[in-house]
């Protein structure tokens, strides 16, 4: 097979047609692998166009013993309503379930020397690279990752080598590369190829994992009036295929605006979106876009948790949405914090930082949970009376005489002013 294969974006989007063309071009002659390994995406990246693309896998290699396990990290398993709405009518019996805290192994250790080289010095300790067991058998064939390149906030861009190290990862990659993320900044991370963690991914598998014959699958989508679209399919392995994906994301994917905003209204799509883990997405992608004294509502019918994992859910709750430097001592002061560094990171990515008041419009949670979390609270029918969902278009929309720029789903993209990028 060829080491990559892009089909670059087109201007109505590629076609199913066109994507089972081009993997039965990429993987001519090894239909007769005995068994495969699928690594895709779970519900709450239901845009990455993963369901069609593994169908359209298993399609291809009818006669091979395909497994499926989606990249979890430290998210909840699937549902079986979940895997239909997703992956439809594939036996829900081929869906394996990565546990991210009993089913890895070490496979290395990135030298502290190192880890202080890419982050200029915020971060000097050694980093544990612990992956799922099963990238390890050796009965595979081949490892098909599939994913969405787009803009990230612990990673620059998702995708790629995260979906193998975090994705599958266990808990001493998952804490110590998001805590990393977090003391770098990811103001400083998001929308860029090149930054510490992105660079740690990629080392951690070219140095450890160079034997697991991955091949990755990478989409760049975006949503219009007519529904999803894929813009662009790469096929392969290598940094540069990854990059030139990146590349297209962040044409498709990122909206710079002149100025910044006084009010940003966010939907949280009730499949997908049921915790603050996966939900601060709304602020996480739209911080460099509001202005100092600005307002992120966010409107989030299904919120009902804050971790995906019961013990993070349990410490987001203990100590709430902090600045940095907050954190930070908690940290220090706090055992059961220093042990869990991605919820440490998770507080930070959270937080504003005091610079604009973030309001949750909650449908599962109570007023007095969401002010313990440090945010403001909205009753969530009294948020959808006043903001039709349904009806407000995409971007600017003037409500009751006040303007208001809406994003129907921030996992798509990343927002923010030129200035505020650039600087």
């Amino acid at each position: 097979m060829e080491n990559r294969y892009l089909v670059a974006k087109t201007v109505d989007g590629l076609a199913p047609a066109e994507i089972e063309l081009a993997i039965k071009e990429y993987f001519n002659g090894s239909t007769k692998a005995k068994k495969v390994l699928i690594v895709p995406p779970d519900i709450s990246r239901l845009n990455s166009y993963a369901g069609p693309l593994v169908n359209m896998l298993c399609k291809h290699f009818p006669d091979t013993e395909i497994d499926i396990m989606p990249a979890l990290g430290t998210h909840t398993p699937m549902s079986d309503r979940e895997i239909k709405k997703m992956y439809g009518d594939l036996p829900h019996s081929r869906f394996l379930i990565h546990d991210w805290r009993n089913d890895t192994v070490n496979v290395g250790q990135v030298a502290a020397s190192y880890v202080q080289e890419i982050s200029g010095g915020v971060m000097e300790q050694g980093i544990i690279v612990d992956v799922n067991k099963r990238l390890l058998d050796p009965t595979y064939d081949f490892v098909i990752s599939v994913g969405q390149v787009v803009p990230h906030e612990v990673a620059g861009f998702a995708n790629y080598t995260k979906n193998i190290v975090v994705g599958c990862g266990g808990s001493s990659m998952i804490n110590q590369s998001h805590y990393l993320g977090a003391l770098y900044g990811m103001e400083r991370i998001m929308g860029r190829v090149d930054n510490p963690v992105r660079k740690l991914y990629n080392y951690a598998v070219s140095q450890f994992l160079s034997d697991v014959p991955v091949i990755y699958m990478l989409t760049v989508t975006t949503f219009s009036e007519t529904g999803l679209k894929v813009e662009a399919l790469s096929i392969g392995g290598g940094d540069e295929l990854f990059a030139e994906t990146a590349k297209i994301s962040a044409q498709k994917n990122m909206t710079l605006l002149e100025q910044p905003l006084q009010k940003v209204v966010v939907y949280l799509d009730p499949e997908k979106f049921k915790t603050t883990w996966v939900g601060n997405k709304a602020i996480y992608r739209t911080r460099m876009v509001i202005a100092d004294g600005g307002e992120l509502l966010v409107i989030a019918p299904s919120l009902e948790a804050c971790g995906e994992d019961r013990e993070n859910d349990r410490l987001i709750k203990k100590f709430g949405y902090l600045p940095q430097h907050e954190v930070l001592a908690a940290v220090s002061e706090d055992e059961e914090l220093g042990k869990n560094l991605s919820v440490a990171a998770h507080l930070i990515h959270g937080s504003s930082e005091g610079r604009f008041k973030v309001t949750y419009a909650p449908g599962k949670m109570s007023k007095e949970l969401i002010a313990s979390l440090n945010y403001d609270y909205l009753p969530l029918d009294d948020a959808l009376h006043k903001y039709d969902v349904d009806n407000m278009c995409e971007g600017f929309n003037v409500i009751d005489g006040e303007e208001i720029f809406y994003i129907s789903n921030p996992a798509l993209g990343l927002w923010t002013t030129k200035f505020r990028f650039n600087s």
